[in-house]
């Protein structure tokens, strides 16, 4: 609906509002009536979050990062081998006292939200007489989304800023044909603008090289790299401390585990998992949110500004049905917008809490993401924020 500016649009808009959120609540709600979004948002945190670099099996200054960020939410923070953080809340507040009275089993349920650290990138391979660098991909790329990238070089000397690009002939001397390739990741190398010897000097073979762009708002959205999954890094962050608010308190034992190296096989979750034995898991995780041209509806997925995406199922697990259901029915009891979703292709660390040792209730609670494993990556602020609030609210009321 387009709403002109004149003067009867003014004075008429408060009453079609106040008629439109009278309305009784429904998954298809907008997010704007049925859960008004929160102005003020800690985006500062997200923005620090996604510029951290951090590839699979190097995510040191993510983990560094978040265990500042914590200090006080958690009763216990201990860091794993494989280098997982993983933070345990123990229950509080008259909520734990009315479950302990009821409760027979030897310790409350266990909650463990899965939350990966790790983003897509690279590993130096081979560096030759000309400085250039050759690389090796940690994760998934489309390489028509790999043109002429500012990327940073991760060394144990520091940080440097160079371009990537794919060996060939520019458009001023390529042919039909040099144009119609697509190059492979082998095919692509990063330019440091220093020679040879210099280079060697400071970058060495399995230094990691990342995309380099800065977490931008544009208009009701947040653009970034690294949002998979950074944005639930920050959802592991948030909800807690939306939790911490709850006078209340909560009955169950809460556990966050940030993970490594999801982008390569869930690696870190299945080590954690095994270790934490949750009874629920909740896999958090960006999905595809391709509501965009080109791509038909009934691919979609998800769709922004319809809430946080219930995830049911991927290649790698399927959720737990109860599980979604008892989310379906809070969601709507709090007025959270939410939106089913099933991913064709792709898993996330869900899987690997359902799995870990003799198994757990698992389902996935994701934000829609468009243009995903790009330096683009979309999401909407309105999901981001239901997604936080699904899992405080969740977190609050498991017995």
């Amino acid at each position: 609906m387009a709403f002109n500016r004149s003067r009867a649009a003014r004075y008429a808009l408060p009453y079609i509002l106040a008629a439109w959120q009278a309305m009784p609540p429904s998954p298809s709600d907008s997010p704007l009536t049925a859960h008004p979004f929160p102005l003020a948002m800690n985006t500062d945190l997200l923005k620090r979050l996604c510029e951290t670099p951090g590839v699979p099996g190097r995510e040191e200054r993510v983990r560094a990062l978040i265990e500042k960020e914590i200090d006080g939410l958690f009763d216990e923070v201990r860091t794993d081998a494989m280098g997982s953080l993983i933070c345990t809340r123990h229950p509080r507040g008259k909520a734990a006292g009315g479950a302990s009275k009821k409760k027979t089993q030897s310790r409350p349920t266990r909650v463990m939200q899965l939350c990966h650290m790790d983003e897509i990138g690279f590993y130096v391979t081979y560096i030759d007489d000309k400085g250039y660098l050759w690389l090796n991909n940690a994760g998934g790329f489309d390489t028509r989304n790999l043109f002429s990238r500012r990327v940073l070089v991760v060394t144990d000397s520091g940080d440097y800023k160079a371009v990537m690009n794919p060996g060939g002939r520019p458009i001023h001397i390529s042919g039909p044909k040099d144009r119609e390739k697509i190059p492979e990741v082998k095919e692509f190398f990063v330019d440091l603008g220093l020679p040879g010897d210099k280079v060697k000097k400071k970058v060495k073979i399995g230094d990691y090289v990342v995309m380099d762009e800065p977490l931008i708002e544009v208009g009701d959205k947040i653009v970034s790299k690294a949002l998979d999954n950074r944005v639930a890094c920050w959802l592991g962050i948030e909800s807690v401390r939306q939790l911490d608010k709850n006078k209340n308190g909560h009955a169950c034992e809460v556990v966050v585990a940030f993970t490594v190296q999801e982008e390569v096989g869930l690696r870190g979750a299945k080590t954690a998992s095994h270790a934490v034995e949750p009874d629920i898991g909740l896999g958090i995780d960006v999905t595809l949110a391709c509501d965009t041209p080109g791509v038909p509806p009934e691919e979609a997925v998800s769709r922004h500004g319809q809430g946080f995406a219930l995830h049911i199922k991927d290649s790698s697990f399927i959720s737990d049905h109860q599980l979604v259901n008892d989310i379906e029915k809070l969601a709507i009891k709090n007025k959270i917008p939410y939106q089913r979703s099933i991913l064709a292709a792709g898993g996330q660390d869900g899987a690997a809490a359902q799995q870990a040792a003799a198994g757990a209730r698992a389902v996935g609670i994701t934000v829609g993401t468009r243009y995903i494993h790009t330096v683009t990556e979309m999401i909407d602020k309105k999901d981001l924020a239901a997604a936080r609030d699904i899992l405080a609210a969740y977190m609050a009321v498991v017995s």
